[in-house]
C-alpha cells in the first residue's frame, strides 16, 4: 500500500498563487493544497467545464477555498498573451507561480496554433511566455516561481538544429528537449532576479513517478488508449513502489512555499520515500558545459521556426523590461545565454 507522506506548509493567507494545469492530476492537488493553506489560487484552464468541476471538488472539501478560474491554452501564444495582459491590467501582485502543466509524447508530431512542435511549444514556450508576461506582478509579489522538471531532462539534449522536429520526429526526444529548456529557463530567471534585485526566487521541482493522465488516453493528442507505461505505473502505485498524485504534489508545494527551499535547484521526491536532494540534472550540467548556446527564434534569418516566437529570456535587462508576452515577442532576437 502507498505510504502517507506529508509536509508542513506555512500559512498562505493573503498570498496570490497561479498554478497551470490546475484542473487535473498533480496540478489539481497542488491547487487544493495551496488553497487549504489559505492562498487565493488562480486556475487558468483550457477546458472551462473541466475547470469548474475541479473547483467544485476542491470547494466540496474546503468550502472556504478562494479559487478563480481563468482561460488559458498554453499551446497558443495569443491565449497566453490575453491572460497575462488581463492580469497585469488588474495589477494584483503574484506571490507564487507554479509552472506545472504539460503534454507528453504524442505518438506523431503535432504543432501548436503558432506552428511550434507541440511539446516544446506547450511545455517550454507557453510557460516562457507566461512567466515573462507576468514579470511585473512577480517582481511586485517577490514571487516564488517553481517549474516542474522531469527525469527526461537527464537524457537527450535541446534539439537546437531542428527545434521544431521537422526533419525527423522523436516524441521522447522532443519531450526531453522541452524539459531541459524549462530547466534552463528556471535557473536563468533566478540569476537575472539576483543580478537586478527583483526579489523573485525561481527553482525546480520533480514530482517523481505517479499515475496521472500525462500518459493516459488523449484522443485529441492522437493517443487513443492508455500507454503501457501508465498501466504499469498504476500497479506500482497501488503496491507502494511508485507515488500517488497526492504525494507527487509535495515537491512543488515545498519548493514554492518553504522558506528553506533553495533557489535555482531541484527538489526531488523518490516515492514513496521522503524528500531527498536530487543529483545534478542534465539541465544544470549541460548549462555549464554549453555556456555559448544560442536561442533560435523565428525572427532570426537562419531559423526555420515560425515567425512569432515568445520572449527571449536572455534579452531581459533593465530598464526596458517586457510588460507582456506580445511586447516580448516583438523584441525576440538571437542572443547568447550568459
Amino acid at each position: 500500500m502507498p505510504k502517507n507522506i506529508d509536509i508542513q506548509v506555512p500559512s498562505l493567507n493573503g498570498k496570490l498563487a497561479l498554478v497551470t494545469g490546475a484542473s487535473d492530476g498533480i496540478g489539481f492537488h497542488i491547487t487544493a493544497r495551496l488553497a487549504r493553506a489559505g492562498a487565493e489560487v488562480i486556475m487558468p484552464v483550457r477546458n472551462r467545464e473541466k475547470g469548474e468541476k475541479a473547483a467544485e471538488r476542491i470547494l466540496g472539501s474546503n468550502p472556504s477555498a478562494k479559487l478563480e478560474l481563468r482561460d488559458l491554452d498554453l499551446s497558443s501564444l495569443a491565449s497566453v498573451t490575453a491572460l497575462t495582459d488581463e492580469l497585469v491590467a488588474e495589477g494584483r501582485p503574484i506571490n507564487i507561480l507554479i509552472n506545472n502543466a504539460g503534454v507528453m509524447t504524442p505518438p506523431e508530431r503535432r504543432a501548436t496554433s503558432d506552428g511550434f512542435e507541440l511539446q516544446f511549444g506547450t511545455n517550454h514556450l507557453g510557460h516562457f511566455s507566461l512567466t515573462t508576461g507576468l514579470l511585473p506582478l512577480l517582481k511586485e509579489g517577490k514571487a516564488h516561481v517553481t517549474t516542474q522538471i522531469s527525469v527526461a531532462a537527464n537524457q537527450g539534449a535541446v534539439n537546437w538544429d531542428d527545434i521544431n522536429w521537422e526533419r525527423g520526429y522523436s516524441n521522447m526526444g522532443s519531450y526531453s528537449s522541452s524539459k531541459i529548456a524549462t530547466g534552463l529557463l528556471s535557473m536563468h530567471l533566478h540569476r537575472l532576479s539576483e543580478a537586478n534585485g527583483w526579489g523573485i526566487q525561481s527553482n525546480l521541482s520533480h514530482p517523481g513517478v505517479s499515475p496521472t493522465n500525462l500518459l493516459s488516453a488523449q484522443p485529441g493528442m492522437g493517443r487513443t488508449s492508455d500507454t503501457t507505461e501508465v498501466k504499469v505505473i498504476r500497479v506500482l502505485s497501488r503496491i507502494g513502489i511508485a507515488g500517488t498524485p497526492q504525494s507527487a504534489t509535495l515537491p512543488a508545494v515545498l519548493a514554492a512555499t518553504s522558506p528553506d527551499a533553495k533557489a535555482a535547484t531541484s527538489t526531488v521526491r523518490r516515492a514513496p520515500a521522503t524528500s531527498a536532494e536530487a543529483p545534478p540534472s542534465r539541465s544544470s550540467t549541460r548549462e555549464s558545459r554549453v555556456k555559448r548556446m544560442r536561442v533560435a527564434c523565428g525572427s532570426c534569418p537562419s531559423s526555420s521556426s515560425p515567425s512569432t516566437p515568445p520572449a527571449n529570456l536572455a534579452s531581459w535587462s533593465e530598464p526596458s523590461l517586457p510588460t507582456s508576452s506580445a511586447a516580448a515577442a516583438r523584441r525576440c532576437r538571437r542572443k547568447t545565454l550568459a
